[in-house]
């Protein structure tokens, strides 16, 4: 009898296509006498393929989504087909997390290519903007983002950490130049750090410019980040609000508060999928029946502690603007005021990198949620352009850069342990308001 045309049919062939790619694999091991995969074009494009379909999945699913099967299925192959290029889910994720590395790296020694600092950020911005257009439409396979990384177990996490650590050095050279040797180490790698979570967070805004606005983002930004907010003249003085003043004090912190406080620590330092029940649980001395108590899910805490941070946030713009003075000084008590904050026992914020992790629907609730955060800003920063406080730049692009330096400054503790308040700011918030490049 003969079979019925249909799916059946669609799977086998995808099915015989399959064995036929990978008989002829195997046929030229045997006749070359390799015992590995020969690095033929073929291979090496089913190999791009794979990466390129995982980096997608990576991107919206994180780590603990992405499975070999969603990835066979987006390449039109079997399962065990992809352990052939492989083995396991986590070899994928760190393949595209490399890959994501090093192409991002290129961006930057292409700009080190230009001798003066300026140039180099110029030709930075150009080369990235290019590249994420390309990889919107199409020309270019997608780049798996590093909210992730911190999901994998330690041993690949060493792998990726390691490589991104060389691509961090070239950052680093950016401000590496005659007229920046005012710079310590210390300045230089806050500098870059600040520079690349520009770079990381911007994919949260730029889908709301079309392609063509892209040479006006860029000499925005540029300008942002050369000139910052201030008009010429201003100093720096910062003065942080005192944290009591603003919020509940230390003593007065509830259960509840406490809890989402070594949530959030957590969830910065291991990932969403590393801080388990039973982690956040331990570190608080409670059992796992307490912290289903107080929640459905993890997906539910996260949300929590997303909610925690942006009241925290809102709170502190709202005290500086009451405290007085134009909109530079609002701008520069809210950010100082925010980093204390990071370095403080309350502290510090949910990193936005636990976005990745949520559900889609809860994801774009909690980024619209940051928006307006950066929207407060946005408003003083237009109130401060009209005034003439502050310079005259784009509020919107400003807000969401000046977002990006205080969702970065949550990992001041870790990069510089034991920093003082004082120089915290000094090392974060002062690029972002004076300059990158400035004293």
């Amino acid at each position: 009898m003969a079979r019925p045309k249909g799916v059946g049919d669609a799977g086998a062939t995808a099915g015989n296509d399959d064995r036929r790619e990978r008989m002829s694999i195997v046929e030229e091991q045997l006749t070359s006498g390799r015992a590995e995969p020969p690095a033929t074009a073929r291979y090496a494009r089913k190999k791009k393929a794979i990466v390129a379909a995982a980096s997608d999945i990576l991107n919206h699913d994180g780590v603990k989504g992405m499975t070999l099967a969603s990835v066979a299925a987006r390449v039109g192959l079997i399962t065990t087909s992809v352990t052939y290029y492989f083995k396991k889910k986590e070899e994928l994720a760190v393949a595209c997390f490399l890959e994501g590395i090093d192409r991002f790296d290129e961006l930057f020694c292409n700009a080190l290519r230009a001798d003066d600092p300026r140039e180099r950020l110029l030709l930075l911005l150009e080369s990235w903007l290019d590249l994420h257009r390309k990889i919107k439409t199409r020309e270019a396979p997608p780049i798996a983002v590093f909210n992730d990384i911190r999901a994998l177990d330690k041993e690949h996490r060493s792998v990726v950490f390691e490589r991104y650590t060389k691509f961090f050095t070239n950052v680093r050279r950016l401000f590496v130049a005659p007229e920046l040797s005012f710079l310590d180490e210390r300045s230089e790698m806050a500098r870059a750090h600040v520079l690349t979570e520009q770079i990381f967070w911007a994919v949260a805004w730029l889908p709301r410019y079309d392609f063509e606005d892209y040479a006006r983002i860029r000499n925005r930004m540029f300008d942002i980040f050369v000139h910052g907010l201030a008009t010429p003249g201003r100093v720096w003085q910062p003065s942080p609000l005192d944290l009591d003043e603003v919020l509940p004090s230390e003593a007065d912190l509830t259960a509840r508060e406490t809890f989402l406080v070594a949530a959030t620590r957590l969830i910065n330092e291991r990932g969403y999928r590393g801080a388990s029940v039973e982690k956040i649980s331990a570190r608080l001395n409670v059992t796992k029946g307490s912290f289903y108590h107080h929640n459905d899910a993890k997906d539910d805490l996260v949300v929590q502690c997303f909610q925690r941070s942006f009241e925290v946030m809102r709170r502190i713009q709202r005290a500086a603007s009451r405290r007085g003075g134009d909109q530079w000084a609002e701008l520069v008590t809210a950010a100082a005021t925010l980093i204390s904050y990071q370095l403080s026992e309350r502290g510090p914020l949910l990193r936005t990198s636990a976005l990745s992790a949520l559900p889609e629907s809860i994801r774009l609730e909690m980024v619209q949620a940051s928006n307006r955060i950066s929207d407060r800003f946005a408003s003083t920063i237009s109130d401060g352009i009209a005034s003439g406080s502050l310079r005259a730049v784009d509020p919107f692009i400003a807000s969401q850069m000046l977002t990006a330096t205080m969702n970065v400054a949550s990992t001041i503790g870790r990069w510089f342990p034991g920093v003082e308040r004082d120089e915290a700011v000094a090392l974060y918030a002062k690029p972002m308001l004076m300059g990158i490049f400035s004293k």
